[in-house]
């Protein structure tokens, strides 16, 4: 969830404020969003991706950092907060305004949220693209088993596939590990799911 701070800011005036703060900001042109206050149920899936991510990369030169670290945009500077990143390389930094950040991450996380999801699905993953090492980008819901799953090919061209079974697993190509629905979701409860409006009904339920 992002809180637009009301006044504008210059980026001197942003990076004093980051600097000065213990809270993640992210700026847009002069407009500043604070990025905390997200559900127990976004912390507990990022705390089980790292927990599996970390476990299945023991022992090689792999890193995965939380929603703190800083990643350069190239096309919506001067940079983002990315629920998830990891990259199996490794990690290089340029410091920006006084502060580190990551410029070659190659697997990108974003939990969905009603009010992000088009903006992560959509907007945030064009300008993720302008990172040249980004190859790998996963999409996760929060209120049902959900995961989108983009790849990039050598064509530059993106595949994507959708999982919406507990029981399904999925190939994390970047990391060379697999995943599984079950694990991303431990302790995760889920709301009853609600029905559609009536006027989206299929005929069959008025009969």
């Amino acid at each position: 969830m992002a809180t637009q701070l009301r006044r504008r800011y210059t980026l001197e005036e942003y990076f004093t404020l980051e600097l000065a703060s213990e809270e993640k900001y992210e700026y847009f042109d002069g407009e500043v969003f604070c990025m905390s206050g997200v559900s127990p149920e976004h912390e507990q899936i990022i705390v089980n991706l790292i927990t599996q991510i970390k476990a299945k990369m023991r022992g090689r030169s792999c890193h995965v950092y939380p929603s703190k670290l800083r990643v350069i945009v190239p096309s919506q500077p001067p940079y983002r907060y990315p629920d998830l990143t990891a990259l199996c390389d490794k990690p290089r930094y340029v410091k920006i305004g006084g502060i580190d950040a990551l410029t070659n991450p190659s697997f990108i996380v974003e939990v969905l949220s009603p009010s992000t999801e088009a903006y992560d699905r959509g907007d945030k993953f064009t300008h993720y693209k302008s990172i040249e090492s980004f190859a790998e980008y996963l999409l996760i819901a929060q209120h049902r088993p959900h995961v989108t799953h983009f790849v990039k090919q050598s064509n530059n061209l993106w595949t994507h596939e959708e999982f919406n079974d507990i029981s399904d697993a999925f190939r994390l190509v970047t990391l060379d590990c697999e995943l599984r629905l079950r694990d991303v979701y431990t302790d995760v409860e889920f709301p009853p799911p609600t029905p559609p409006p009536a006027d989206e009904r299929p005929e069959d339920w008025e009969r």
